[in-house]
């Protein structure tokens, strides 16, 4: 996904149980890419960008109702 080099480091920290380090590693952009998080108009534009994409599942693991719900009525 274009994170191969950051990739790599993330992994050599995390074996070597550097896992806070590991987790600090991981870039912000590729982050973002694959997270719908924010405001709602946010996310409302990046899940329209997913859809015109390849994914055809989205896993949504909201802690909270209210998440969920905003993610069921932008879905409709």
């Amino acid at each position: 996904m274009g994170y191969e080099e950051e990739a790599r480091r993330v992994r050599e920290l995390f074996l070597s149980g550097r896992r806070e380090e590991a987790v600090r590693a991981v870039p912000d952009a590729f982050a973002d890419e694959i997270s719908l998080v924010g405001p709602r108009e946010r996310i409302a534009e990046r899940l329209e960008l997913w859809r015109r994409g390849p994914v055809t599942d989205l896993r949504a693991p909201a802690p909270d109702p209210v998440s969920l719900r905003v993610l069921a009525e932008l879905d409709s």
